[in-house]
């Protein structure tokens, strides 16, 4: 027997209504579901790197990543159980002591010429005395974080004491970027002079909502040797963690040497460059 298909003008059954009902009520749960999933994917912006004026085959910035303590409250795996979630050939380049008359420069005119964004950690005494170098940095793009006001190993000072030398190191690089201080320095980014952490200072930075800063590789650029050691170092460390965060001496004359040739050479060996950001303030 032959069924005849209900005319399209025909007034809606009841099972047909019950069944569109279904329809629209699974529709909106698909909708809600995509909205909660995207929501929870991590805060890192994903962008074409942008033309490098004057230089069409740049490494440049792959992307940028917002790092917050609440999340992510220690990061390095030479100091601490986890690092940064990089893909693999990611880097991350950070760099410490300055700012310094002549290598800074030189460093900061290298990471111009191949679009590249880094993150440098300012001695408080440094960008008091050079605050125009500090200024570059920020005007250029680069994220300024901070590392302590004199550079001492924090873990062999009184807690009172090594809490006052960080706090000191606050207040001068942003005084230096800003013009003043607040309480909580603008980017809440931290790395201990030779690593040297306490358990309660790592705790009290942890509640100001401070990210603090190890390494996952390094140049050992704190030890003297030519431009070209440094670059074939640094190339055989990168071979084997496949990226990661590095850590640099941009006070250092041989690391400010070797780093146009290191920019080229990570373009060249297909590593992207990561840049990382604290959270909007």
């Amino acid at each position: 027997m032959l069924h005849r298909s209900p005319s399209p003008n025909c007034p809606a059954t009841p099972q047909r209504s019950h069944l569109h009902y279904h329809i629209a009520r699974i529709s909106v749960l698909k909708s809600a579901l995509a909205a909660v999933l995207i929501a929870a994917q991590p805060a890192a912006a994903h962008t074409a790197p942008q033309p490098c004026p004057g230089n069409p085959d740049a490494l440049s910035t792959a992307r940028a990543i917002t790092v917050d303590a609440a999340t992510t409250p220690r990061v390095g795996r030479k100091q601490f159980p986890a690092s940064l979630p990089l893909d693999d050939k990611e880097v991350v380049l950070t760099f410490d002591d300055g700012p310094w008359p002549g290598t800074t420069s030189a460093v900061l005119n290298a990471l111009k010429r191949e679009c590249v964004h880094a993150t440098f950690f300012l001695v408080g005494r440094n960008a008091a005395a050079h605050p125009e170098l500090a200024k570059r940095e920020l005007a250029e793009g680069h994220t300024v974080a901070h590392h302590s006001f004199r550079h001492p190993l924090l873990n062999r000072m009184g807690a009172a004491a090594a809490e006052a030398e960080i706090d000191r190191g606050f207040a001068a690089v942003d005084t230096a970027l800003y013009g003043h201080a607040a309480k909580r320095p603008r980017t809440p980014f931290f790395r201990f002079p030779g690593f040297a952490a306490t358990p309660s200072l790592l705790d009290r930075l942890a509640t100001q909502g401070i990210v603090v800063f190890g390494a996952d590789l390094w140049a050992s650029d704190w030890t003297p040797m030519s431009p070209g050691r440094e670059l074939r170092l640094m190339l055989e460390r990168l071979d084997a963690t496949h990226g990661g965060i590095v850590l640099f001496h941009d006070t250092k004359r041989q690391t400010a040497a070797m780093l146009p040739a290191f920019l080229r050479a990570l373009k060249a060996g297909g590593y992207r460059i990561v840049h990382v950001v604290g959270p909007a303030t």
